[in-house]
């Protein structure tokens, strides 16, 4: 492979990553400094890439910025616990995967994000169906093809890219944004 390609990839990730809507990004950072001051629960999931973006996310979050501010954001990956994830497929439906964890855990006016390229995963658009429902706040980041998740969600950040990667990459620094802006910059 020459290194043209690489040379573009980097140009197309370049593109991806200045499509990111900060305003948007001020908002969610915005939304988790008031749940993190009234103490409310952050819940976060995705599948594949996007669920070791949102493992990775709560980490950042849950230590790093807790670290830093000298409180605790209460947060949890809901992808991270791999014997309910098998016991709600199994037992129930793999689109059942994380709406039976947030029916365990949630309150009203706590926090959900969830993140997907697509934007059309069923178990995630389950998941933030319930949680409109039962009175959470929802946030999805997707990637161009927006899908159903855009249109529920109550607070959306849409990457404009259909490249799975350059998507997942930009989400992730959608997600180091919103922890550094507290471990740099306090609350």
């Amino acid at each position: 492979m020459e290194t043209n390609y690489y040379s573009a990839y980097i140009d197309q990730q370049k593109t991806t990553l200045d499509s990111i809507p900060l305003h948007k990004v001020r908002q969610i950072a915005e939304l988790l400094r008031e749940a993190w001051t009234h103490n409310r629960q952050l819940f976060v999931f995705g599948n594949g890439g996007s669920a070791a973006n949102a493992s990775h996310f709560m980490t950042d979050l849950g230590k790093g910025a807790s670290d830093a501010l000298g409180k605790r954001f209460r947060c949890l990956s809901l992808n991270d616990n791999t014997a309910w994830i098998t016991a709600l497929g199994n037992d129930y439906s793999y689109d059942d995967v994380f709406l039976g964890q947030l029916q365990n855990y949630a309150q009203p006016n706590d926090l959900v994000l969830t993140m997907s390229v697509s934007g059309n995963s069923p178990n995630l658009v389950k998941a933030i169906d319930w949680a409109n429902a039962n009175g959470l706040t929802t946030i999805a980041l997707v990637g161009g093809k927006k899908g159903k998740l855009a249109e529920i969600a109550q607070e959306v950040v849409v990457v404009d890219s259909e490249h799975y990667g350059r998507v997942e990459d930009a989400h992730m620094t959608i997600c180091h944004m919103l922890c550094y802006q507290f471990m740099e910059q306090g609350n």
